[in-house]
C-alpha cells in the first residue's frame, strides 16, 4: 500500500506541474506490480474545461493567531439578539479581554462594556481575529474592506449562501481576487469560512459558536487534548453536546474552505503536542488538499497521537447533498478511506461510531495494552456471547491461578459459585451485589495475564444500587458504596484499559453519566463496547483488524 500511496502522491505533482486545466479523472488500467516497482500499462485522463483553480499560498503558521489571539473585532453586532451579539456575549463569558475587543458599529460608543467603532477603518491597530457575522450579501464588501485595509491577520467569514448556493460565483470570485492581489504582495490575512460557525478555543479563550449558553454549555473544567475539525458547525456542536466530561482544545469549523482547508489546520495541529486526538468530520477536500491532510495525519499518527476521521457524502446522494451544504466535491470516498487508514487514520463507519471512537481515544489515552488478552465480566448471558462475537482483534485471556481462585472465592463469599461457571467471558448472573462486582474487577485489572477488560452491568438487578435517588424506591446511585461509585474508584486505581457496559434505557441515564464523570469509557451495547475497543487498540498497537502487527 506504501507503494501506492507514493504513485498517487507522484501522480499528483505531475498534474500539478504539467497539466494546464484540472484534471478530472484519471484511470490506471490494468497497473502490473513487478520486480522494479509498479507499472502503469494503460492510462487515461478526462481534463476539465479551463484552467485549474489555483489558491494563493496559505501562511498556516499563523493560524496560531486564529486559535490564540490576543485581540479581536466582530462585524455585525446588533443591539438585539442576533449571531454576532451572541459572540460577543461568548467571548466575554470565557474570560476575554473586553479592553482588547472591539465591535465595529457606527453610532454606538459601547456594546456590553465594548468599545465601538463605526467602521474597520477605524480600528486602532491590526487584530488578530475579526469576526464577520452579517449577511451573505454584506460579507463581500466587508470582506474586500478587511484585506484592503490590512486590518486583521485572520478572518472568520460567519454567513452562508456563499458558493454552496448558485448565483454568488461573483460575489465570492472578488473576495477572492482581493486575497489573491493581497497574497502576491506578501500580505493578506487568513479567511477561515465561509458557511461556518467559526471557532471555540479554549487557549484562546473565546467562542464564535454563536449558540447562547442555554442552548450549549460554556466550556469548564481543564480543555481536554483534543481538537475537532469539522465542515459542518452543526456536526461540531453536536459532538460537543454529546461528549460528556470532554471539553476539547480547539474546535473548529471551517465551512466553505474559502481560503483555510481541512489539511491546513491538520498541517498546523501535527506540531502541536497538547493535541493528542483529532476528530475530522470531512465532506470534501479542497483541490489538491487531500494530500496536505494525507501528509498531516501521518506526522500526526507516527508521533503516536491519533487522527478519527468521518468521511460524509460517500454515497451519491449524500454527494449531491454535501455540493448544496458546503460547496464540498465529495470525491472518491472509497479511495479517501484506503489512502488515510494507510497514514494511520481511524476511519469511522457512522456518526455514532465517531463519537465513541473520539470519546474512547481520549478517555484511555496513556493506557498501553501489553498485548490483546481480554477479560469480560458481566452480568447476562447475553453479553457473553455479544462480546465473544465481536473479539477481532482481541483474544479472550481466561482465568487461571490466583485469580481463578480469587474469584471462585468471592463468589462463594456472595453464595452464587453453584450457579456461576469460572470461564472469560465471566456472567455474575443478576445475584452478584456490588461489593462482589468491584472485588472480582480488581481481581481481574490486577492480572498481568489480562491485557483490557469490559465491564457489563445489566442494570436490572436489585443486588446494585443503579437508580437515581427517587419515589418508589430506596436505590440512590450515587450512594459511595454503591456500583456507580466503586467502578470509578477502580478506574482512577488501575492504569490497564478498560471500558463498561451499561445496556439499558434513559432511566439509566444517571448512572452511565457517573461512570463517564469519574473517566470511565461506557457504551451502551456490549458489542459496540467490544469492537471499539479493538479499533482502539489496533490503532494505538499498530495491529490491523486482521490480528497482524504492523
Amino acid at each position: 500500500m506504501d507503494r501506492l500511496v507514493d504513485v498517487v502522491e507522484r501522480l499528483l505533482a505531475l498534474a500539478r506541474a504539467c497539466c494546464p486545466d484540472e484534471l478530472l479523472e484519471l484511470e490506471i488500467n490494468p497497473l502490473a506490480v513487478t520486480a522494479d516497482g509498479l507499472v502503469a500499462l494503460d492510462v487515461l485522463g478526462k481534463l476539465g474545461g479551463g484552467p485549474r483553480e489555483v489558491r494563493p499560498d496559505r501562511p498556516i503558521h499563523r493560524i496560531r493567531h486564529l486559535l490564540e489571539p490576543e485581540t479581536i473585532a466582530i462585524v455585525g453586532v446588533s443591539s438585539r439578539i442576533n449571531p454576532g451579539r451572541i459572540i460577543l456575549r461568548n467571548l466575554l463569558r470565557d474570560g476575554f479581554d473586553a479592553d482588547r475587543l472591539w465591535v465595529v458599529k457606527p453610532g454606538a460608543e459601547r456594546i456590553d462594556g465594548c468599545r465601538c467603532v463605526p467602521d474597520i477603518a477605524s480600528l486602532p491597530a491590526k487584530v488578530d481575529v475579526l469576526v464577520v457575522a452579517v449577511s451573505a450579501a454584506d460579507a463581500p464588501a466587508i470582506v474586500t474592506d478587511a484585506i484592503g485595509c490590512d486590518a486583521a491577520v485572520g478572518l472568520i467569514v460567519i454567513p452562508g449562501g456563499l458558493e454552496e448556493k448558485h448565483g454568488t460565483d461573483a460575489l465570492v470570485g472578488g473576495m477572492r481576487d482581493a486575497l489573491a492581489a493581497a497574497r502576491a504582495g506578501g500580505g493578506g490575512p487568513l479567511i477561515n469560512g465561509g458557511n461556518c460557525l467559526g471557532i471555540r478555543s479554549r487557549p484562546g479563550r473565546y467562542d464564535t459558536l454563536f449558540i447562547p449558553t442555554a442552548k450549549l454549555a460554556g466550556p469548564s473544567g481543564p480543555p481536554a487534548p483534543v481538537a475537532i475539525l469539522a465542515q459542518s458547525g452543526a456536526f461540531a456542536i453536536s459532538r460537543l453536546s454529546r461528549l460528556r466530561g470532554i471539553d476539547p482544545r480547539y474546535v473548529i469549523t471551517v465551512g466553505n474552505q474559502m481560503d483555510l482547508t481541512i489539511g491546513d489546520y491538520l498541517t498546523y495541529l501535527k506540531d502541536d503536542p497538547e493535541v493528542e486526538v483529532v476528530g475530522v468530520y470531512v465532506e470534501g477536500f479542497a483541490p489538491l488538499d487531500g494530500l496536505r491532510f494525507l501528509e498531516g495525519a501521518r506526522a500526526i499518527t507516527e508521533a503516536g497521537r491519533s487522527v478519527i476521521l468521518y468521511r460524509a457524502g460517500w454515497t451519491r446522494a449524500g454527494a449531491v447533498a454535501s455540493a448544496s451544504h458546503t460547496a464540498s466535491i465529495a470525491g472518491d470516498a472509497a479511495v479517501t478511506r484506503a489512502l488515510a487508514e494507510q497514514v494511520g487514520v481511524v476511519v469511522a463507519e457512522t456518526v455514532g461510531e465517531f463519537d465513541d471512537l473520539l470519546a474512547t481515544f481520549v478517555r484511555l489515552r496513556g493506557r498501553v495494552p501489553a498485548g490483546r488478552r481480554l477479560a469480560a465480566i458481566t452480568n447476562a448471558g447475553f453479553e457473553c456471547v455479544a462480546i465473544a462475537d465481536n473479539l477481532d482483534p482481541l483474544e479472550l485471556a481466561g482465568f487461571d491461578g490466583p485469580t481463578a481462585a480469587r474469584i471462585t472465592e468471592v463468589l462463594a463469599r456472595q453464595g452464587i459459585d453453584g450457579v456461576v461457571d469460572l470461564h472469560d467471558p465471566l456472567d455474575l448472573t443478576p445475584m452478584a451485589g456490588a461489593a462482589a462486582y468491584e472485588d472480582i474487577v480488581r481481581t481481574v485489572l490486577d492480572d498481568d495475564g489480562i491485557d483490557l477488560v469490559v465491564v457489563g452491568v445489566v442494570p436490572f438487578t436489585v443486588e446494585l444500587e443503579t437508580l437515581a435517588a427517587g419515589a418508589g424506591h430506596d436505590e440512590d446511585v450515587g450512594a459511595p458504596d454503591g456500583i456507580a461509585a466503586r467502578l470509578a474508584g477502580l478506574w482512577a486505581s488501575s492504569t490497564k484499559p478498560w471500558v463498561a457496559v451499561v445496556d439499558a434505557g434513559p432511566l439509566y441515564d444517571p448512572f452511565c453519566r457517573l461512570l463517564e464523570d469519574g473517566g470511565v469509557p461506557t457504551f451502551r451495547t456490549a458489542d459496540v463496547a467490544v469492537r471499539i475497543l479493538g479499533r482502539w487498540f489496533a490503532a494505538v498497537t499498530g495491529m490491523d483488524q486482521g490480528g497482524v502487527l504492523g
